[in-house]
C-alpha cells in the first residue's frame, strides 16, 4: 500500500522566530526539536499498535538562519564565527541537548561578529524515523513483517543523499534560491555519525570528550584504564598532577564515578561481553574537556571511519599516539617521532582530499607535544634530540610493505625524507585537516625493519612494557597543555578555506 496521493501530516506549522540572545535562540531550537521528535515517536507508537495513518508522517529539523547585507571585516585573527560575504546562511540542527554548549557559542559569535538577529524555525529537511529514537531503540524490532514493509511508505527513513561531506570537502554547490551553509555538517549527517559512534566504540556520543587520543595498540588502552581507575579510586586533592576528572566511561557505557571525601568510587552498568570494533574510553570532566582514548586498531580504513564520525562532535583537537617503524639507522627503539609532514600512501582519502593538498603542521599542537616530551622525560633543548626527532611520517595501506621487491617503497620514503612509517597517522591528520579539527602525531619507534630490527614477540613485549607508560603520560600531558590554550588560538586559520562556514 502506498500513500503518495495522500497529504503529508506534520506537527502544526509555527512561524520563524527572531532572537538577539543566544540562550533564548537555543531554547527555541530545543523546543522545536523536542516537538518534532515527540510527534514522530507518538505516530510510530500508534502505527505499531495497529493504527494506520491516512498519509505520510513527517517532522523536520529546526534551522538557524542569518541574513547578511554587508560584511564588515571581522577581527582578522579569528578562525571561525563569521561569514565571508553578504547573503543568506542557514544550517539544520539536531540534538540540541548534546550540542547545547557548542551551539550557544556559535550563536554568540554570530551575534557578536555580525550584529544581526538569528532566525530560528523549522526547515524542510525531514528527520529520519530511526534518528528520532536517539540510538536507543530498534524500530523494526517492534513491528510485524507487514508493518516493516509499509514503513518506508509512511515515515521518512535515512537517505544517504542528504549525508555527504560536500561542504567539508569544498565540493558543495548551492542550488539557486537556497541558503549558503553555516556549518560543515547538516543535521542528518550528524545524526548518522552519532549512531555510528555508538556502534563502533561501544559508548554513547555524550561521553566523548573534547580532546581525543587515537592509538593502534591495546597496550595503550591497558595503561589508560589503569591510570583512570587509579584516579577514580581516590578523591581529588590540592596539588594533584591531573585535573579534576569526575568519571571514567568504558565500552558498554560502564561509568565509574570518582571517589569523594565521603564515598568510595561507584560503578554503574555492566561491561560488554564482547568489545566493539574500535572501543572508546573516556576520562570525563564536567565541561567535556577531558580525554577520550580510542583504539582504532591497525590500518587506515579504521582511522578514516572513526574520524569521519568523531568529527561531527567538533572536538578541540585529536592526536595520534601509537607505534611506528623507524626508517633511520640513527634512531633507537623507544625514540619518539613528532610528525611535521606526511607521505600519504594510505589511499582511503584520495577521493575526498587530493594528494596534492599539503597537510601542514599546526604550531599549537606541535609545541604542546614537544613540551610534553620535555616535561615527562626531563630533557630540554639540545638534549631532547636524544629521544625525539621531528620529521615526515609515511603512512601506507600495505602492512607488509617490507616484502615488496627492491627498490620498492623504501626508495620513495627516502626521497620524501621520511623518518618513520605507520598505517594510520596520515589518515588521522588528513581527516583533521579536512574537517577543521586540530591534529598532531607523536609516535614511538617499535622496530627498524630496514636495518634488521624486526618486531619479534619477545623484543616487542620488553619494549612495550618499558615505553607505553611513558608515551601515554606524554599524550595526557600534551592535552593538559592544549587545554590551557584559548580556543581561538587552537583552531588555526590554516584550516580555513576561501569561503569557510561560520560554525567552528
Amino acid at each position: 500500500m502506498r500513500f503518495d496521493r495522500h497529504p503529508v501530516h506534520c506537527p502544526p506549522a509555527q512561524p520563524d522566530a527572531v532572537f538577539t540572545d543566544a540562550q533564548a535562540a537555543l531554547d527555541h531550537v530545543q523546543a522545536l526539536y523536542t516537538r518534532a521528535i515527540d510527534y514522530l515517536r507518538q505516530r510510530l507508537a500508534e502505527f505499531a499498535a495497529g493504527t494506520l495513518p491516512p498519509g505520510r508522517v513527517r517532522a523536520c529539523y529546526p534551522v538557524v538562519r542569518i541574513r547578511i547585507d554587508s560584511v564588515k571585516r571581522p577581527d582578522s585573527r579569528l578562525a571561525y564565527g563569521f561569514v565571508a560575504a553578504p547573503g543568506v546562511y542557514e544550517t539544520s540542527l539536531t540534538r540540541p541537548d548534546l550540542f547545547a554548549d557548542y551551539l550557544r557559542t556559535q550563536f554568540q559569535l554570530l551575534l557578536a561578529n555580525h550584529g544581526v538577529a538569528l532566525e530560528i524555525g523549522v526547515g524542510d529537511e525531514p528527520i529520519p524515523l530511526h534518528f528520532s529514537l536517539g540510538g536507543m531503540a530498534h524500530v523494526e524490532a517492534q513491528l510485524s513483517l507487514e508493518q516493516r514493509q509499509q514503513l518506508r511508505d509512511i515515515f521518512d527513513l535515512p537517505d544517504l543523499a542528504a549525508m555527504d561531506d560536500g561542504i567539508a570537502n569544498g565540493t558543495h554547490e548551492v542550488a539557486e534560491g537556497r541558503a549558503l551553509p553555516l556549518a560543515l555538517f547538516t543535521a542528518p549527517r550528524i545524526d548518522y555519525s552519532l549512531h555510528r559512534l555508538q556502534h563502533y566504540t561501544g559508548t554513547a556520543p555524550e561521553h566523548f570528550q573534547n580532546f581525543v587520543l587515537f592509538t593502534n595498540y591495546q597496550f595503550y588502552v591497558d595503561e589508560f584504564v589503569r591510570l583512570a581507575q587509579t584516579l577514580m579510586a581516590r578523591p581529588p586533592q590540592d596539588g594533584d598532577e591531573h585535573p579534576p576528572y569526575t568519571a571514567f566511561v568504558e565500552p558498554g557505557n560502564v561509568i565509574t564515578l570518582r571517589a569523594t571525601a565521603s564515598a568510595a568510587a561507584q560503578v554503574r552498568g555492566q561491561h560488554s561481553t564482547r568489545l566493539p570494533q574500535m572501543p572508546a574510553y573516556h576520562l570525563v570532566m564536567p565541561d567535556n574537556s577531558g580525554i577520550t582514548l580510542v583504539n582504532i586498531g591497525v590500518g587506515p580504513a579504521n582511522a578514516k571511519t572513526i574520524t569521519d564520525h568523531i568529527a561531527v562532535l567538533r572536538p578541540h583537537a585529536w592526536i595520534m599516539l601509537g607505534h611506528c617503524a623507524g626508517l633511520r639507522n640513527s634512531q633507537r627503539l623507544g625514540d619518539y617521532v613528532l610528525a611535521h609532514g606526511y607521505v600519504r600512501e594510505d589511499h582511503v582519502l584520495d577521493e575526498e582530499l587530493p594528494l596534492w593538498v599539503p597537510i601542514p603542521p599546526l604550531a599549537e599542537v606541535q609545541q604542546a607535544l614537544e613540551g610534553a616530551v620535555a616535561d615527562i622525560t626531563q630533557l630540554h633543548g639540545y638534549e631532547l634530540k636524544r629521544v625525539m626527532r621531528t620529521g615526515t611520517v609515511a603512512s601506507t595501506d600495505n602492512r607488509n610493505w617490507e616484502l615488496l621487491p627492491y627498490p620498492g617503497p623504501d626508495r620513495r620514503f627516502s626521497q620524501s625524507r621520511a623518518i618513520a612509517l605507520d598505517m594510520e597517522s596520515a589518515t588521522v591528520a588528513a581527516n583533521g585537516f579536512r574537517f577543521r579539527v586540530p591534529y598532531g602525531t607523536l609516535l614511538c619507534v617499535s622496530d627498524k625493519p630496514l636495518h634488521g630490527e624486526l618486531k619479534l614477540p619477545g623484543m616487542a613485549d620488553r619494549f612495550y612494557r618499558q615505553q607505553v607508560e611513558q608515551h601515554l603520560r606524554i599524550g595526557v600531558r600534551a592535552i593538559a597543555r592544549l587545554r590551557q590554550q584559548s580556543l581561538s588560538r587552537l583552531h588555526s586559520r590554516k584550516l580555513r578555506s576561501f569561503d569557510e562556514v561560520a560554525f567552528q
